[in-house]
């Protein structure tokens, strides 16, 4: 009968983490494209800080008669997202690059769009910020597969943000009344 053990070389660690100090938390057991993971990351933030803007916009602006309600709710949500991509900015600061919160280009990085709705109807805010939640869901869902092994706490990060992401869905969904 052959067992799989679980063997680690205690000594090779230490003189690997010695030798690499000055990488911060980033050790060779992340197996990461680092470079091209920043820049995933910094999209991540400029999509939060999008979905910030637009949620925030949305409650000062929502009229009729479920107004509070509606407006409350999209307040929640732009509180979340503004965690999402601080969470998001940290973690490209652990990975040695520079969160990147231009305002200059979020819209242009960012996987949803921003734009103020030309009326006021609720019904409007909330299917165009349940068809944002839809992509995010999607992309960071990719983005978890892409990630794969290759760096688990940048995946469990997205996959965090992610459960929270599919609850904004289904917010927004029971709103709607679907």
């Amino acid at each position: 009968m052959t067992t799989n053990a679980f063997e680690l070389d205690v000594t090779a660690i230490r003189e690997d983490a010695r030798k690499e100090m000055t990488r911060g938390a980033l050790t060779s057991g992340n197996t990461a494209e680092v470079d091209r993971l920043i820049d995933v990351l910094n999209q991540v933030v400029a999509t939060e800080m999008v979905c910030v803007m637009r949620y925030t916009q949305n409650a000062i602006a929502a009229s009729g008669i479920d107004r509070a309600q509606v407006a409350a709710e999209f307040t929640e949500h732009a509180n979340e997202e503004m965690q999402h991509g601080l969470r998001a900015a940290e973690r490209v600061s652990q990975l040695g690059g520079k969160p990147d919160f231009d305002p200059a280009t979020l819209v242009q990085r960012a996987h949803t769009q921003y734009a103020a709705p030309d009326d006021t109807d609720i019904r409007t805010m909330l299917e165009e910020n349940l068809v944002a939640e839809r992509i995010v869901i999607t992309t960071y869902q990719e983005i978890v597969r892409w990630i794969g092994d290759a760096d688990p706490t940048t995946r469990r990060l997205i996959e965090d943000i992610l459960a929270e992401e599919e609850d904004h869905a289904d917010d927004l969904n029971d709103l709607l009344g679907n």
